[in-house]
This record gives structure tokens, C-alpha cells and sequence, in this order.
């Protein structure tokens, strides 16, 4: 059974930076395509990025782009989000979740089967 626990979350102010750490047990995450989504309460769970590790392949929303970075530790089967330049609308619960390789887009939330409990990120002056 894959289970998943995210780390990290906190407060910061606007322009301030996070990182996330998703740690994948139960398989080895080069295996899974990998994404990390968030939620604000009162709407839709979003694609926030995705990370394939063969073969290597990353994605990202354009909201994030140029301001997230998605990375992976083999050895310790953890996948990163780094998240700099963050904005009040980055505020929400982030989640990773893990997928077996397919080819069904990395955004698509329904696709994935196995969740992390979420950890809280707030961007508040």
C-alpha cells in the first residue's frame, strides 16, 4: 500500500519562500508519476505541478511557473516543491499524490489514486 506524508507547510509573507517534502513509501517513487496540487476551501482541487522520473519529465501550472521548483531525492523517495516568490493566491492546503505512468494528463486530479493528508501553506502580510 503506497502511502504518502507531506511536510512543511507554514506561514510566510508575500515574496517569502516554503518548501514542501512528500515522502512516498510502500513503492519507489521513479516507478509513479508524482503531482502536487492545492486546495482553497470553496474550490476545486488544482494541478499545481507534476514530476515523472522516467522519463524525466516536469510540468507545471503557469500560475507557478518561474516561481516553483518540483524535485526528487532517490535516495530518500521523497519528492520537493520549492515555492519562492509567494503570492496571497498560492494560499491553501497542498497535497502530493502518486500514480501509476500514463497517459493521461499529469494535471488530471481523478487520475491519481493515492493521496497525502495535506499540509496548510498561507501567504499573509
Amino acid at each position: 500500500q503506497v502511502q504518502l506524508l507531506e511536510t512543511g507547510g507554514g506561514s510566510v509573507q508575500p515574496g517569502g519562500s516554503l518548501s514542501l517534502s512528500c515522502v512516498v513509501s510502500g513503492g519507489s517513487f521513479t516507478n509513479f508519476d508524482m503531482g502536487w496540487f492545492r486546495q482553497d476551501p470553496g474550490k476545486e482541487r488544482e494541478f499545481v505541478a507534476g514530476f515523472r522520473w522516467t522519463p524525466h519529465n516536469i510540468y507545471y501550472d503557469d500560475s507557478v511557473k518561474g516561481r516553483f521548483t518540483v524535485s526528487g531525492d532517490t535516495d530518500r523517495n521523497t519528492l520537493y516543491l520549492q515555492m519562492n516568490n509567494l503570492k496571497p493566491e498560492d494560499t491553501a492546503v497542498y497535497y502530493c499524490a502518486v500514480r501509476s505512468a500514463e497517459f493521461v494528463p499529469m494535471s488530471i486530479v481523478t487520475s491519481y489514486p493515492y493521496w497525502g493528508q495535506g499540509t496548510q501553506v498561507t501567504v499573509s502580510s
